[in-house]
């Protein structure tokens, strides 16, 4: 096995590198001199990817997508440690677009047999991913595909239904029901892409992704390529168990957190938290800001009570159905809303530009949740800040964080002014009043008529 170990030190790679998964770095945030990087237009690529990463406005290559892009292109199988941020998403989908343009397979093959798998643990990554392909493969005539659940599976039929597909994008559960019902098979996989493996065992599709790959050609007869933000003996051993004598790809980070991000810890009460939200969105004009809770039922109330406070929002968590999750995204995405509030099951699927704060309502209880929250700022060399919420019944999770990133996060009490009183709710507590005295009246004059007659 060949190993490949890229250390993204600050000499190495700056801050701009430090795109996120799905997209490689806009040629505009790097600085003038690029000495030691490498350009897409120097990896030998078809016309038509150069022209898509042209169309973009990228032009160099991040430490993963050039070790992938020199090492896997012409079919070797890859395994791969990577965190959010180093450009991975963009290095297999060109990696696999290249490959398929090159030797382009004659003859026709059967409606819903995909030459390409990529199978992501999230309905939001997926169609991260999906989007990403499609922007790719623009001037190609490759077909992209995707099949996820949480919405209707009759239109994600049609997407197969008489139809070859190049690339599939796909999420275990809802590729296993396809399978079942005979609308996609797998025996023409050239390439199969397995990303953020940790997730998937975290979330229990393992014995779902068994059966996939089993549906798949053996390992020596197709390419795999195996990504995972970290390597867990089990995770080892499936990559051992799925690869193919690989390519090695360790990407280390000396700064788990681009330069650009500023991070700090507000240690508070429970009952303090929300004013300092509230306060830190009024005095720091949040324009897009994205709020992390651990549990759906916190995201819930938390998003209800700013509203309640008149702060446009919306958020996303496991319960709310995809194709609402899809359209608060875009919303969010369009500036419809100033803040989105999230889990982290959500939370790795969210690419959006221009987010000028990350809060930690809620410290992670898995520490390198910490990096995906906070990658969601600070992106393509953009400034960015990131405030942690750290009251008395979560300090205690800070010493796993620090011992992650390597690095100590300054932990401060927050300034008053930060604290000021709540305004009183004089808006929406006066309307729900009147409505309420108005339904009160109302009952009291409906009574008033029946009893009259029944009297008489």
């Amino acid at each position: 096995m060949t190993t490949v170990s890229i250390n993204e030190s600050r000499q190495d790679c700056t801050a701009a590198d430090m795109e996120h998964d799905s997209m490689v770095i806009p040629e505009q945030s790097l600085p003038l001199l690029n000495e030691g990087k490498i350009c897409f237009k120097d990896m030998d690529l078809p016309g038509e990817i150069l022209a898509a990463v042209e169309n973009l406005g990228f032009q160099y290559c991040t430490p993963i997508q050039e070790a992938i892009l020199s090492r896997v292109i012409d079919g070797g199988d890859a395994a791969g440690q990577s965190q959010t941020g180093t450009g991975k998403s963009a290095a297999f989908l060109i990696s696999i677009m290249s490959r398929f343009l090159k030797d382009d397979k004659p003859g026709k093959r059967p409606a819903g047999s995909p030459r390409a798998l990529i199978l992501a643990p999230t309905r939001e990554l997926v169609c991260q991913i999906e989007k990403d392909a499609l922007d790719l493969a623009k001037f190609t005539s490759l077909a992209v595909a995707s099949a996820y659940g949480g919405i209707a599976s009759k239109e994600q039929r049609k997407q197969f239904t008489g139809k070859q597909v190049d690339i599939l994008v796909a999420t275990p559960g809802r590729l296993l029901d396809f399978m079942r019902q005979k609308i996609i098979r797998l025996d023409r996989v050239e390439t199969l892409v397995i990303d953020e493996a940790d997730r998937m065992l975290d979330m229990g599709f393992i014995p779902d992704i068994r059966t996939i790959v089993h549906s798949t050609p053996p390992k020596a007869a197709r390419q795999t390529l195996f990504f995972s933000a970290t390597m867990t003996p089990e995770v080892i051993r499936l990559s051992e168990q799925w690869t193919n004598a690989p390519v090695r790809v360790n990407v280390h980070s000396e700064q788990m957190t681009a330069d650009s991000l500023e991070q700090i810890v507000y240690m508070v009460t429970v009952k303090e938290k929300f004013k300092l939200l509230y306060n830190l969105i009024q005095q720091e004009q949040f324009e897009r800001g994205i709020v992390f809770c651990n549990r759906k039922d916190e995201t819930l109330r938390l998003q209800k009570r700013l509203q309640d406070y008149n702060i446009n929002s919306t958020m996303l968590s496991g319960d709310v159905p995809q194709y609402k999750r899809m359209k608060r995204l875009e919303d969010f995405r369009a500036g419809k809303y100033q803040i989105l509030v999230a889990t982290d099951v959500a939370g790795r699927g969210i690419h959006v530009d221009g987010i000028s704060h990350v809060i930690n309502f809620h410290l992670p209880e898995e520490p390198e949740n910490y990096v995906h929250r906070i990658g969601r700022t600070a992106r393509a060399g953009a400034s960015g800040i990131s405030v942690s919420f750290a009251d008395e019944q979560e300090a205690f999770s800070l010493m796993d964080i620090e011992e992650y990133i390597d690095a100590k996060l300054p932990c401060v009490r927050p300034p008053e002014e930060l604290l000021n009183i709540l305004p009183a709710l004089k808006k929406r507590e006066t309307r729900g009043q009147d409505k309420t005295a108005r339904g009160n009246k109302s009952r009291r004059h409906r009574g008033a008529k029946r009893s009259g007659p029944r009297h008489a």
